[in-house]
């Protein structure tokens, strides 16, 4: 076993909004961040095994997917516990773990069954091996071993993990060659060291034939030790039942609170809850921030990164959250994203939850667009006066930063980075987003008084649309073009010369030549933000209708369905999105073909995980989630989906052909 092995998919996600933890579908914990949920993360490594007394066969590790060891897990229904049923056949012995973070509290709990079932009573230890590194630094850590609180110490500058059992341990080892005895399930004392593992032991004499013997751990956080044991303390002041219930009975109250599923189906009814419990794990308690995923790629070997906050994710996001009753967590977005501005009145791409730049490609102009549209839907929903008055500097800034950004040739948006983050266009979808951004900045000035800034955000708007209309149709294609003045290599740019295509270069300030092809053909699932959600073409204008008959023809994955995100597509082999299949359906509703949005929307309930959680792609050739799980997008989606559905369901319409 290579105990550093940390998997991108990931089967299981639990937290409490301060903390939040990442979880194989055998129990191990990869992955664990606090006191934000997308930063800093602290676990290296942490395993848990037996070993019988005995035998010569040393420790086996019941968290790790092998032979001779059968899981169940998954789970508890309308909570974020989760439970994990391993059955060790050569051993004779059964662990039931269940897994939670306390809400309101800063430690995570793990309790441990064990459970007879041979014929003869069993003696064995119980091992936890732990390599911690605060802040995934694998420089400067310590580790001892604290006798008056039973417990083991991880420690590095201000980040510190007390770990310790609701029962007094047997043995433990601080450093040394800690992973090599437990292995072995021989401990040797070893107080402290300067390395970032150590283990904990605890014995259980003589287990008679379907007994059962219980034993909590606690993974305690604070900001130096003594914080960290007082969190221990507190653990243990109550018994393991008192923890579970009330983690428990929190995760019921949420749901009894929110809006219920409003469409039939127990799988719909399941995926709803779950993506309401996904959506507050989301949610960064510290902060407001929204994070689109659990990161799942820390050295950036496959992607760019995941654990961040996107404006246009959460612009999503908090629309479903304000349509299933969770306003109060799109609120505290808002108020979250003022002190993410920068001062020229951007919102750049992406964010950690403390507000400071996380890595970025460059400028997306959507990322503010979808801010400031998003803060409209959410007033329109909420209808709080002081909403506006508390965004009103924010937005006037935003809008004013957005008009200047305008191509005066085109009246389209300059040049940016599209919602992919691949490509530097003028892009179809960021014009529309920007459009939408102003209309609604442009409705929050009216509501505050300011009329001039009204109607010159409204008449930028406005312009920004007809751009769109009339420059951006493709007729050749009977679809939208992607975008205009797309940057490409001087390699395309020459060959698109050779065969005829219009072709522009751009010289900077010093002296760097960019090559540009002045239209992008391709088929983008993004050009149906135009309809939906930002309403800039109207659904049922022929044009936009024939775009998303070709989206979904072209799109279409053969073999398992689902839409990927457009033709040419490669990332994680090129593979059908859970969101842009919603996204097809949503368009569809507005359509009045519902018929065909509930089969779209059916395929994301099908290929939920077997946890019921939504990856961000869906293999192409398996039907297994691909990459990311969860994404919070596709959470956001499905609500949304089923929200839009509802409506259509409860009000008929005339459909819309797509002649």
């Amino acid at each position: 076993m290579n105990p550093n092995n940390k998997p991108h998919l990931i089967d299981a996600i639990i937290g409490n909004s301060r903390m939040l933890a990442s979880l194989g579908k055998t129990g191990r914990l990869f992955r664990l961040w606090w006191p934000h949920i997308d930063f800093p993360q602290h676990v290296d490594t942490v395993c848990t095994g037996i070993r019988i007394e005995g035998s010569s066969d040393g420790t086996l590790w019941f968290d790790e997917d092998r032979e001779g060891v059968e899981f169940e897990s998954g789970y508890v229904p309308g909570t974020n516990i989760y439970t994990v049923r391993a059955r060790l056949n050569g051993a004779k012995i059964d662990v039931v773990t269940e897994h939670f973070a306390v809400p309101g509290e800063d430690f995570l709990v793990r309790g441990y069954r064990f459970t007879n079932r041979g014929t003869e009573a069993v003696s064995f230890r119980f091992l936890h091996y732990s390599s911690i590194t605060p802040t995934e630094n694998p420089y400067y850590n310590a580790v001892y071993f604290d006798p008056d609180d039973d417990a083991l110490m991880h420690y590095r500058h201000r980040y510190a993990v007390a770990i310790g059992g609701a029962a007094v341990c047997a043995g433990y080892q601080a450093g040394g060659d800690a992973w090599r005895n437990a292995q072995t399930g021989d401990l040797d004392g070893n107080e402290a060291d300067i390395r970032p593992d150590g283990a904990l032991l605890w014995r259980i004499h003589e287990l008679s034939p379907g007994e059962s013997v219980q034993i909590p751990v606690y993974m305690c956080m604070g900001t130096d030790r003594d914080a960290a044991v007082r969190v221990l303390r507190k653990a243990r002041s109550e018994s393991y039942g008192h923890w579970l219930t009330v983690t428990r009975e929190y995760w019921h109250d949420y749901l009894a609170k929110l809006a219920p599923c409003p469409i039939e189906g127990s799988a719909e009814q399941e995926l709803y809850e779950r993506s309401l419990l996904v959506l507050k794990l989301m949610s960064d308690e510290q902060s407001g921030a929204i994070t689109a995923a659990p990161e799942v790629d820390e050295t950036f070997s496959r992607c760019g990164g995941y654990g961040f906050c996107w404006g246009r994710d959460a612009a999503f996001i908090t629309v479903a959250m304000d349509r299933s009753g969770l306003g109060h967590l799109a609120e505290r977005y808002y108020r979250w994203a003022l002190t993410a501005q920068e001062p020229d009145g951007s919102w750049q791409q992406r964010h950690y939850h403390d507000g400071s730049l996380a890595p970025s490609w460059g400028l997306q102009l959507d990322e503010g667009a979808s801010i400031l549209w998003g803060m409209w839907q959410h007033y329109r929903i909420k209808g709080d006066p002081s909403f506006l008055r508390d965004v009103w500097p924010a937005v006037k800034r935003g809008a004013d930063y957005l008009a200047r950004r305008i191509d005066a040739s085109t009246g389209l948006p300059e040049p940016s980075r599209d919602l992919w983050e691949e490509r530097f266009a003028e892009h179809t979808y960021t014009a529309a987003a920007v459009s939408a951004g102003l209309s609604a900045a442009a409705s929050i000035a009216e509501q505050m008084g300011d009329g001039e800034s009204a109607r010159r955000w409204k008449q930028i708007a406005e312009q920004v649309a007809e751009s769109i209309s009339s420059r951006c149709w493709n007729p050749e294609k009977g679809a939208f073009y992607r975008g205009l003045h797309l940057k490409v290599t001087e390699e395309r740019y020459r060959e698109a010369a050779a065969r005829g295509l219009e072709v522009s270069t751009v010289t900077n300030a010093k002296g760097y030549v960019s090559y540009r092809v002045k239209y992008d053909p391709v088929l983008d699932v993004s050009l149906l933000g135009l309809a939906v959600p930002f309403g800039v073409i109207a659904a049922d204008d022929p044009r936009m209708a024939r775009t998303a008959d070709a989206i979904e023809r072209e799109l279409t994955v053969p073999r398992t369905g689902g839409l990927k995100r457009y033709e040419d597509d490669h990332y994680a082999g090129g593979n059908p999105w859970i969101l842009t299949t919603l996204w097809l359906a949503q368009y569809r509703i507005l359509q009045g073909r519902l018929d065909e949005a509930r089969a779209l929307l059916q395929w994301a309930v099908r290929h939920r995980t077997e946890a019921g959680l939504l990856p961000e792609q869906i293999d192409k050739e398996t039907g297994r989630a691909a990459w990311v799980v969860p994404l919070t997008w596709s959470h956001a989606m499905y609500l949304l989906t089923v929200h839009l559905l509802a409506e259509k369901q409860r009000v008929p319409s005339r459909s819309v052909s797509s002649e």
